[in-house]
């Protein structure tokens, strides 16, 4: 079995990135996490991966003010460098651009923590439960230029309790983010689809 090299692109502790990494150790497992890539330094799941012997990449973004494209275009060199078959994002707080996306369709992924399509963007646990939903959960899904559009993938619900706080709330769906996301990038890389 040829496995799909795996980047995952962080910009902070990087919890779906570690359990990506542990799913990756499985010997049948189809993918391997070749990169972890962070637009934040010093970025705390950047010290996991080396701690895995997982190779590393920066590219600061705030060093491109103003220009998204020129900072995709660093970090599409360092993905075609590693010989990226398939990207993950792991809490990448970028909006990226369709130039970049196009590059990647079919082949690049994000978990995201609500029941797409309710709830796009942040702060969804405490917009979940403002609205008195009734269940939560996360979703996997393609990634497109629209932010939260892209075809899913995999998603799992929690019920939302009494009692329930953005952050008791947060810390169950998480859990499911975990156990979702490889899943989904089981999928992905055995069906791997390019476009």
């Amino acid at each position: 079995m040829t496995r799909k090299r795996v980047a995952v692109l962080i910009s902070g502790r990087g919890s779906n990135m570690a359990a990506l990494i542990a799913a990756a150790k499985a010997p049948d497992y189809p993918a391997e996490i070749a990169l972890v890539l962070s637009n934040v330094p010093g970025a705390g799941g950047l010290a996991i991966a080396e701690s895995e012997g997982i190779a590393t990449a920066t590219i600061d973004s705030k060093a491109f003010p103003r220009d998204r494209e020129g900072f995709e275009r660093a970090m599409q060199a360092v993905l075609e460098a590693q010989r990226i078959d398939i990207v993950c994002l792991a809490g990448f707080m970028r909006i990226l651009t369709p130039w970049f996306v196009g590059r990647w369709e079919g082949r690049m992924i994000n978990i995201h923590p609500a029941l797409l399509p309710a709830y796009k963007g942040l702060d969804t646990h405490a917009r979940a439960l403002a609205d008195g939903a009734r269940e939560h959960g996360a979703t996997v899904h393609f990634v497109t230029p629209e932010m939260d559009e892209g075809e899913i993938i995999l998603q799992e619900a929690v019920p939302v309790l009494p009692g329930d706080t953005a952050e008791t709330l947060g810390a169950r769906v998480l859990a499911v983010e975990h156990r979702i996301y490889p899943a989904a990038l089981r999928m992905i890389a055995t069906e791997y689809r390019l476009i």
